[in-house]
């Protein structure tokens, strides 16, 4: 295989990651609405969530496997194992940190998941990143931060800490499924979602949230979540897990729309700046990219 046809396979797995991940974030996007919709205790929020997202879960990849799910499962090693307890660990982290302490605190700390992943696939598995990924990384995370300034406030620590440990789960999460990019790490999620089932039971959550909150969480949990997780789980198998988290970014823009639109929540002003910050950086990126291939392109043929 000769250079350009190098260059046409590695577009054509990023493009595909980018279409992965992408529409795992159009189906993520919904997550805030329904749960700011809802008016049950976080404990009661998690379990159920936990408990249909593993019944999801279970679902849709024996329907992609059907009775060589195990052997999958198996393939995923310890590095699998430690994907699933991570996924478990953000979503746990993200809804008490919520819970503790401002929601604008725990998107700023959120929003450094790019960064994070970017420094573990460096500092352990020697990925780097061209400097204008790195740039765009920090001018995405800037406009994020702008977006969450707007409902920053006061907390206990214990928020604080959980938004962190949130972030680093979710960082180090797609960047363990990067380092083992042949193998399908999402299989591997229904171990995070019956943690967090079982250790809201125990600290006292399975409990009947009543009507029509148990719909809104039907809806989300068995509706959009199973197969957003899935997708941007599968994301790292074509694209850094930076970039995938970068991606991640958009659910914040795109859920604040939908919470603005459907609850009448107006965002203040700097979400609106922050959003298109983020918007008009991912297009001029992608816009990039394309001219960049298409002149390869030519370049190639040219010498043919």
């Amino acid at each position: 295989m000769d250079s350009l046809d190098q260059s046409q396979e590695l577009r054509r797995l990023r493009t595909r990651g980018f279409m992965i991940a992408g529409l795992g974030v159009l189906l993520l996007s919904p997550d805030s609405l329904l749960v700011k919709s809802t008016d049950v205790s976080p404990l009661v929020f998690l379990f159920w969530r936990g408990l249909l997202l593993s019944i999801g879960f279970l679902i849709i990849n024996g329907w992609r496997y059907g009775n060589r799910l195990p052997a999958q499962m198996r393939q995923c090693g310890w590095p699998g194992l430690y994907c699933g307890l991570a996924f478990g660990v953000s979503t746990v982290g993200f809804v008490t940190g919520v819970k503790y302490t401002a929601a604008g605190n725990v998107l700023v700390i959120l929003n450094t998941a790019p960064v994070i992943a970017a420094l573990l696939a460096w500092l352990i598995w020697k990925e780097h990143l061209p400097l204008r990924t790195w740039l765009l990384i920090l001018v995405c995370v800037g406009g994020a931060s702008l977006m969450a300034l707007g409902e920053m406030g006061a907390g206990e620590p214990l928020g604080l800490i959980m938004a962190g440990m949130a972030a680093f789960a979710l960082a180090s999460n797609l960047a363990v499924a990067r380092s083992r990019s042949g193998v399908d790490m999402s299989v591997m999620l229904i171990i995070g979602a019956v943690a967090t089932a079982v250790i809201s039971a125990l600290l006292g959550g399975a409990r009947w949230p009543g009507w029509p909150d148990m719909g809104l969480i039907v809806l989300l949990c068995l509706g959009f979540l199973p197969a957003a997780s899935i997708l941007i789980q599968t994301g790292p198998r074509y694209l850094p897990a930076a970039e995938v988290s970068l991606l991640l970014l958009l659910e914040t823009v795109i859920g604040t729309f939908l919470v603005w639109l459907f609850l009448a929540e107006v965002p203040p002003t700097l979400s609106f700046i922050g959003g298109g910050i983020i918007l008009a950086s991912l297009a001029a990126n992608a816009l990039y990219e394309e001219l960049r291939t298409r002149s390869r392109r030519r370049a190639g043929l040219s010498q043919r």
